[in-house]
């Protein structure tokens, strides 16, 4: 069984101070990661270099992408970027990737979307060659999408054989996909295929199991090794006596994307989750929620 994780997503800041102070608070209430989105429109901070400076400092804290998408970097690109990042961070990176999905994003920029398909084929692609210029010597490759001719890329990160890669998808082809290359499968809600945003139709308590089922099913010997993990996408800690109302429901009650009640309840349901479910790994979605949230991460962080 694994230990409980818990991850923060971290957009920006005013200055290099505040997000570093940010970093800081991050890692004395007991978090484990703090994550960048990537997106090209909005107000957020570009992964890398916002990682970067979260990492120096800090001294534990691990940093990660929720998640990078694929369609705006080339893989060869990407591999040198996340490898230095590892070198300079002493280890701590977790590259989160997916395939790219905000319509807005795409049309902004001038870039074509791709359908589904495609976009998940070209990631397919796009993990084979960060693995093959992570590993030792010259690495090439002819799929559809890229092509790479004896690239021999240092530095090697310093994570051996590699930073741990998360995948995060709803579909069931990213499911599969995460099932079979990921170290980290974070499960999210499908997007709708035009890219305007999450398909509501896929929330709830056995829309989320089936995920689980079809990852259990995919990785097959895998499975062990997988650490499964989500979005906590609202969170309230209330006393025992302050009720909560019917607004306070969401289309995702009854996952573990949702933590209402007394901390003692908000506790009780992620050992639910990660006993029965394998669910581990716990990522607070909004900054606002991470006051509130603390206490249950000092309780079960590493245990």
């Amino acid at each position: 069984m694994r230990r409980f994780r818990f991850g923060a997503v971290v957009r920006q800041a005013e200055s290099g101070r505040e997000w570093a102070e940010k970093a800081r608070r991050l890692e004395a209430a007991g978090f484990g990661v703090l994550l960048v989105p990537d997106h090209l429109v909005g107000g957020r901070f570009a992964p890398v270099a916002a990682l970067t400076a979260a990492a120096c400092a800090t001294d534990r804290l691990r940093v990660g992408t929720l998640v990078l998408a694929n369609d705006f970097r080339h893989p060869a690109v990407l591999a040198k970027e996340a490898a230095t990042l590892d070198v300079l961070s002493g280890g701590r990176l977790e590259l989160g990737l997916g395939t790219g999905w905000m319509a807005g994003d795409y049309a902004s920029a001038g870039l074509a979307l791709d359908p589904p398909g495609v976009r998940v084929e070209r990631l397919a692609e796009a993990l084979t060659v960060l693995k093959g210029l992570w590993g030792d010597g010259p690495f090439s490759f002819d799929g559809v999408h890229y092509r790479i001719r004896g690239l021999d890329q240092r530095p090697r990160p310093l994570q051996r054989p590699r930073p741990p890669l998360l995948l995060g998808g709803g579909g069931p082809r990213m499911l599969r996909l995460a099932a079979r290359e990921a170290d980290v499968v974070h499960v999210t809600m499908r997007v709708k295929p035009d890219g305007s945003g999450p398909d509501r139709d896929d929330g709830g308590r056995e829309a989320f199991l089936a995920k689980l089922r079809t990852l259990r099913t995919a990785a097959g010997d895998r499975y062990g090794r997988l650490e499964l993990g989500t979005s906590v996408m609202q969170v309230g800690v209330r006393k025992p006596e302050e009720a909560w109302s019917a607004a306070d429901s969401a289309p995702l009650d009854g996952t573990p994307q949702v933590l209402l009640g007394t901390r003692r309840d908000v506790v009780d349901r992620l050992r639910h989750w990660r006993d029965e479910h394998d669910v581990s790994y716990f990522v607070m979605h909004h900054e606002t929620d991470l006051d509130v949230f603390a206490p249950v991460v000092e309780e079960l962080a590493g245990t």
